[in-house]
């Protein structure tokens, strides 16, 4: 598939992921096609071992297009548009590589959404988390803000239309880290490179791993866990790991 409004760029194992849909990175029907088909690309590619979403411009990105809403006359549309949006952040979280969101700018409606969808979360501070579409007659995003937010910061963000700025973003420990944006894609490359040291079969199992246990019980998500590392731990990279920590030198993983 030809990529438009999705930038890919691929260099030491590091897929850098940029929404380019001018001016504030809009969603619309070809964005959440490309951005599912980006992400699905990536879990198949041998050579990346992670990706960084961040988005061009000032925005990371401004949620749905208004003016690309589906066509409720016709039969099944707006079921289908929901369904690609849906699958554009199902593509992130399941997504086989881990991904760090470079939070840039402002993330809002949607674009909470695809930030919240990722592993790791950095910010600008120029950037913002929020939810405006109680200010335009719809709803959406309240689940995902769920797994970012406590409670009463949820409800006020989606009852007004509250903006969290970034420094309050790294006070609720929403994100990792807010810097100045010269900062944000060095400190998000820097994360990346570090994870992609990592035995890439050891980093699948373990973003599958805390995906599945997110919603499950301390006993059956801690009975998971101990499955996989035994799984693992038949793995070529877990016996190399563990020879190379024997033996004071630096690993040399298979793939």
């Amino acid at each position: 598939m030809d990529l438009h409004l999705i930038d890919v760029a691929v260099a030491d194992g590091i897929a850098v992921v940029t929404m380019n849909n001018p001016p504030v990175n809009a969603q619309n029907t070809q964005f959440n096609v490309e951005m599912a088909f980006a992400f699905d690309m990536i879990s198949d590619r041998r050579d990346i071992r992670v990706a960084v979403l961040t988005g061009a411009g000032k925005v990371f990105s401004a949620g749905a297009d208004l003016k690309s809403r589906p066509d409720r006359s016709k039969a099944g549309e707006r079921w289908q548009h929901n369904r690609r949006a849906r699958e554009s952040y199902h593509s992130i979280r399941e997504c086989q590589k881990p991904v760090i969101a470079a939070i840039n700018g402002p993330a809002l409606g949607a674009g909470l959404a695809v930030a919240a969808s990722a592993d790791i979360l950095i910010a600008a501070e120029e950037a913002q988390l929020g939810l405006p579409e109680i200010d335009v007659g719809l709803l959406g995003g309240g689940k995902h803000t769920q797994r970012l937010f406590p409670h009463s910061t949820l409800r006020r963000m989606m009852l007004t239309g509250y903006r969290v700025p970034g420094a309050e973003l790294y006070r609720l420990g929403v994100v990792e880290a807010c810097v100045p944006k010269a900062e944000l894609m060095p400190l998000a490359m820097k994360i990346a490179a570090e994870i992609a040291s990592k035995s890439p079969a050891a980093i699948r199992l373990a973003k599958r791993t805390l995906n599945t246990i997110e919603d499950m019980s301390l006993r059956d998500g801690y009975r998971y866990e101990q499955s996989m590392t035994t799984e693992l731990g038949d793995h070529p990279d877990s016996v190399e790991a563990r020879t190379a920590f024997l033996e004071k030198r630096k690993p040399k993983f298979a793939d």
